[in-house]
């Protein structure tokens, strides 16, 4: 149940810290990229790479993952990076952001297949969600859309994963496939999370507090 519940409690914690964020908002956002991005890099290498890699030939592993990192740069074309925090919505936008929801509706349903046979892979998409829910909200909360669009904006997006969730552990044909899934669903979070670790620092340096932070995403992941 939690494979289901998890990812929509994350987009949930991140409405709500949005909403009570200060304004060192952006620092502690900062942080807990980097932690989530090392959380989810870890997890990514600890659970679901070895499987991969043992169920598959492994030059046609190593396509199918290079194929998710491509997909995933596709995606940002359109969101702009949202994915790994980057949220380019404008305060006076009145038209609905197709793009950027598509695109991520796309990503967080693709993340759901993650959690198929990896139980432990749900913490890290909780993680991974929590800072990028709080950064979308923020934005929204900032535009001008009205709180329809936003409430189904956010609904639907947390909505995506546990759908891909149940897809992966209910329908026989993409059971059948579901290693080819998760070897794209790699490349996304190596493109991800490699990302997160690159540009959640101010200048792109590289100081304690950050290293700190991806420190203990690594070892919590390792100890899961």
């Amino acid at each position: 149940m939690n494979n289901y519940l998890f990812p929509i409690l994350a987009v949930i914690f991140g409405v709500a810290l949005a909403i009570i964020s200060t304004k060192k908002r952006m620092f502690n956002t900062r942080l807990l990229l980097s932690f989530s991005g090392a959380f989810l890099l870890a997890l990514t290498l600890f659970e679901m790479l070895p499987e991969v890699y043992e169920h598959l030939d492994t030059k046609l592993a190593g396509l199918f993952i290079m194929g998710g990192i491509l997909l995933q740069i596709v995606l940002e074309f359109f969101s702009k990076g949202a994915e790994h925090g980057h949220i380019h919505i404008h305060k006076n936008a009145t038209a609905f952001p197709w793009a950027l929801f598509i695109s991520l509706c796309i990503h967080s349903f693709l993340e759901g297949f993650s959690i198929h046979d990896h139980n432990d892979m749900v913490y890290g998409i909780l993680v991974h969600k929590i800072p990028i829910a709080t950064l979308i909200s923020m934005f929204l909360l900032r535009s001008n859309y009205n709180k329809i669009q936003i409430a189904s904006f956010l609904i639907v997006f947390a909505l995506m994963t546990p759908i891909g969730t149940l897809i992966s552990n209910t329908v026989d044909v993409v059971q059948d496939y579901v290693h080819v899934i998760n070897a794209f669903v790699i490349g996304i979070f190596f493109h991800i999370s490699t990302t997160i670790l690159f540009e959640s620092s101010e200048g792109h340096k590289f100081n304690l507090s950050k290293l700190v932070a991806i420190i203990l995403g690594v070892a919590m992941a390792y100890l899961i």
